[in-house]
């Protein structure tokens, strides 16, 4: 359609900002004139609870002034958002107050990943820059003296809750920075939860309580996310609270009950690659403070070996957890960290040292509903030759997928007894509690 000459055509009107964008912007024009009007240094001598009145009635005033027209369920649900902004962790809180959310993974200012029992979604949520998103992790990691940066780009820390965190920015992060959080819940499971969640029997139970009281030395191993921490957590309600156990990890998250306990840490080096802390240099300074036990977090490297030798050396329920697919896989990895320790030593010394100092193996697995099992618990019998044998006493064997999704299987018993079994019954355990039964579940 021609249009007549000299006339002129009228200005395009732009489209109205929906409600959430609307939401959206009053939201930052609030964050900045609160900003504008707070004294940082007169709120730095206030406790955090006086801080938070102070702010939360100057938010008030700013919103008054602002926008009266607002109703007191958004004014109030405003006042909430904008302080997670202020003394919180900005989009990410709300996430943390849920209880069910167990892992949160940011990739980038516009993609917010969560799992919740098992299962992870993309959510709505965005951060409203790569800027907005760098604070929140400034944030987490000045928290606990760290920096991220170009010359640092990686970096692990820790949320009050215990809750581990890895970030990882520019120039190692190709799409904006890249925020991982895993969560820990503020009351830990107990062996009675991991029962009502089907991750193992109570048969499994009486077995793992009576190798606990025996004094056996334990590896949890499992793939990444099956469970291991938890279970270890789970397994060490069974250690008396007389005994003094000392606890090795990168980033301290097992929440023991006993009242003798001396959780350890390792420490990053500084900017300028000194004064790193490694495992190994903990485990050996463990063996020093007369502990009864030591239970290393996750072994990955060389302690692997101080860690063998504690428990061939008077440490006798000893527990530790290990990256594998299966028991067999996880004697293969020990031998690998042994040899990571620097020594030259022959494959059937190494094997040797694990066949005397590794006495059961519980492996853990997350299967494709996202449920978590205890899919077999074995024990070590000795040595053929220069290979290990490893008999299975209980075993998760799946049977099939239900219409929901589930997985569904059976626990089953191999009938054996324990190699162990008279060991544990001098230790004070009931002998029907570890008689070898024949079940299905």
């Amino acid at each position: 359609m021609s249009m007549p000459t000299g006339t002129i055509p009228a200005p395009r009107r732009s489209a109205p900002a929906s409600p959430s964008q609307q939401m959206k912007d009053l939201k930052l024009r609030v964050h900045r004139q609160l900003l504008e009007r707070l004294d940082l240094v007169a709120l730095a001598s206030l406790d955090s609870a006086q801080a938070e009145e102070h702010i939360r009635a100057t938010l008030e005033r700013v919103l008054q002034a602002d926008s009266p027209e607002l109703s007191g369920l958004e004014r109030e649900r405003l006042i909430e958002e904008v302080g997670y902004e202020v003394f919180g962790l900005g989009p990410l809180d709300s996430f943390l107050k849920d209880a069910d959310v167990s892992d949160i993974l940011v990739n980038g200012p516009d993609a917010v990943y969560i799992e919740k029992q098992g299962r992870l979604a993309l959510t709505d949520v965005k951060f409203r820059d790569e800027a907005h998103l760098m604070q929140v992790i400034d944030r987490i990691v000045s928290a606990v003296g760290r920096r991220v940066d170009r010359e640092s780009p990686m970096v692990d820390a820790r949320l009050p809750d215990g809750s581990r965190v890895n970030a990882i920015v520019a120039p190692l992060a190709v799409r904006g920075p890249c925020l991982s959080i895993r969560r820990f819940g503020r009351e830990p499971y107990r062996i009675d939860n991991l029962l009502a969640f089907g991750a193992l029997t109570p048969e499994m139970v009486r077995y793992l309580a009576a190798v606990i009281q025996g004094r056996l030395n334990v590896i949890i191993s499992g793939g990444t996310g099956a469970g291991k921490t938890t279970l270890l957590n789970c397994l060490t309600s069974f250690i008396p609270h007389h005994e003094r156990v000392v606890t090795v990890e990168d980033s301290a998250e097992l929440q023991l009950q006993q009242p003798h306990v001396v959780p350890l840490e390792t420490r990053p080096p500084d900017l300028d690659g000194k004064g790193e802390i490694t495992q190994r240099d903990l485990v050996r300074n463990a063996l020093r403070m007369r502990p009864d036990r030591i239970i290393v977090g996750e072994a990955r490297g060389a302690e692997a070996l101080d860690m063998l030798q504690a428990m061939n050396t008077g440490h006798d329920g000893s527990l530790t957890t290990i990256h594998a697919n299966s028991p067999r896989e996880c004697l293969q990895r020990l031998e690998v960290m042994v040899l990571m320790a620097g020594y030259d030593l022959p494959v059937k010394a190494i094997r040797q040292q694990v066949g005397c100092a590794v006495n059961v193996f519980v492996q853990a697995a997350r299967l494709t509903d996202g449920s978590r099992k205890v899919v077999r618990v074995s024990e070590i019998v000795g040595l053929e030759g220069d290979q290990i044998q490893l008999q299975d006493l209980f075993e998760f064997t799946q049977t099939g997928i239900t219409p929901e999704g589930r997985v569904h299987g059976q626990f089953r018993s191999s009938g054996l007894r324990s190699r162990y079994f008279d060991r544990m019954v001098a230790a004070g355990v009931k002998p029907q509690d570890i008689l070898p039964r024949t079940s299905e579940r």
